[in-house]
């Protein structure tokens, strides 16, 4: 057998940023300046920003800060009354839109640990989600209301939210904590430099997959945006001038799926003023389409916009990698590093630059939810192996391949 490298690829802490990052006892950038908690960050934006817009749901409810807030307290309180509380595992069971939001804040404000059920399961398949995740309840159609209701005594070790792998025949719990979820936040808001002023992001991603709701949803959230969600895709033309939306966000099979139609509308498009585009994806993501098609035919549609792709799985809450699609071909190129996310190569190449992929970062899970043996055989110590064969740059820059 070849003997097995492990290169490493550390990132050194700036001297001075507006995001401090210091190495742990393990060796881990960490920030140094987070909230204790999600729900308390969340807090904070409901009281500078209660009465921009929150949610908008196209064709369903419009929800201010102040409103979801409120609403979601009472999931809350509905919760607790059905005897939901710190630690406990509710599932959230239902299609994306508004009631989505509102389901997973009441989870997190019960002080309950949410569990993703992602949308579109066979039943079977959603049950064994729901099983192995031990969920204590289920928040489906008909939504708990109790007198309001917030928890606030989590921490930043402690279990905010268990999100399963999606592309596999056997998904896996993945456990991230706050920190995990707070680290990825203020990465997703300094790499793609969302502004405080009114950010409108439509967003197109699975809200259960960490890549919708943790890098998506969560930072608008962060900077007092507007998260807007078209549950009638034959909508989102005109919802983009309609709405004023600033920001579109997907991955590349579901961008590939929505251009034919958005190529017969153009002047809808082009109503808008779209100045970011998210093109977020994993391996099997970009694999279902021809990356630069979709972003050329991208930059066609939205002219003025800058666009992003960022490469993650949900083992990393969903980020690790990022590129200016205006600068790289995404066909060969996954990304640079960005907020504290550190890059090793494994394998017998790994000297020469070429191996699989390991990460780890203040966003990175320490480990699968009841799974030692999986545990065990995909991360060597803080290092995440992602199963990616690829290439290093002598400046960072990770190739496919």
């Amino acid at each position: 057998m070849s003997q097995q490298l492990l290169i490493e690829y550390p990132l050194k802490p700036p001297a001075a940023s507006a995001n401090p990052l210091a190495r742990g006892a393990d060796g881990v950038l960490r920030y140094g300046n987070l909230t204790p908690a999600l729900t308390e960050l969340l807090d904070l934006q409901v009281h500078a920003f209660s009465q921009r817009e929150a949610v908008v749901e196209i064709g369903g409810p419009r929800l201010t800060y102040r409103e979801l807030w409120h609403s979601a307290s009472r999931v809350a309180g509905g919760l607790q009354e059905h005897g939901i509380g710190y630690g406990d595992r509710v599932a959230i069971q239902l299609p994306a839109g508004a009631r989505w939001v509102q389901a997973f804040l009441g989870a997190l404000l019960s002080g309950a640990v949410p569990v993703l059920v992602p949308d579109g399961l066979p039943p079977a398949a959603a049950q064994r989600v729901i099983d192995d995740s031990c969920a204590d309840f289920v928040l489906g159609d008909d939504l708990p209301d109790g007198a309001a209701f917030i928890d606030d005594g989590a921490a930043l070790s402690d279990l905010a939210l268990l999100c399963y792998t999606s592309g596999t025949a056997h998904p896996r719990g993945v456990e991230l904590t706050n920190e995990n979820l707070l680290s990825a936040i203020r990465s997703v808001v300094g790499a793609l430099d969302l502004p405080t002023d009114g950010l409108r992001n439509l967003v197109l991603l699975p809200l259960a997959h960490a890549s919708g709701c943790v890098d998506q949803v969560l930072p608008t959230f962060a900077v007092g945006g507007t998260v807007v969600l078209v549950p009638d895709t034959a909508r989102l033309a005109e919802t983009v001038a309609a709405e004023r939306i600033d920001m579109v966000s997907a991955t590349p099979r579901i961008f590939a799926r929505l251009l034919p139609a958005w190529a017969r509308q153009p002047e809808k498009l082009r109503g808008g003023g779209v100045s970011r585009v998210c093109n977020a994806g994993h391996r099997a993501e970009r694999a279902a389409a021809a990356p630069t098609d979709v972003a050329d035919a991208l930059r066609e549609m939205f002219p003025a916009a800058r666009q992003w792709s960022v490469w993650g799985a949900t083992e990393t809450s969903g980020i690790g990698l990022a590129v200016d699609a205006e600068t790289a071909d995404p066909r060969s190129v996954l990304g640079f590093p960005f907020g504290g996310t550190e890059l090793a190569l494994y394998g017998p190449r790994a000297g020469s630059g070429h191996g699989e992929l390991l990460c780890r970062g203040p966003n990175v899970t320490r480990r699968y939810w009841r799974d030692p043996n999986a545990t065990a055989a995909r991360f060597t110590g803080t290092w995440f192996h992602t199963g990616d064969q690829v290439t290093i740059d002598p400046d960072g820059l990770v190739r496919r391949g």
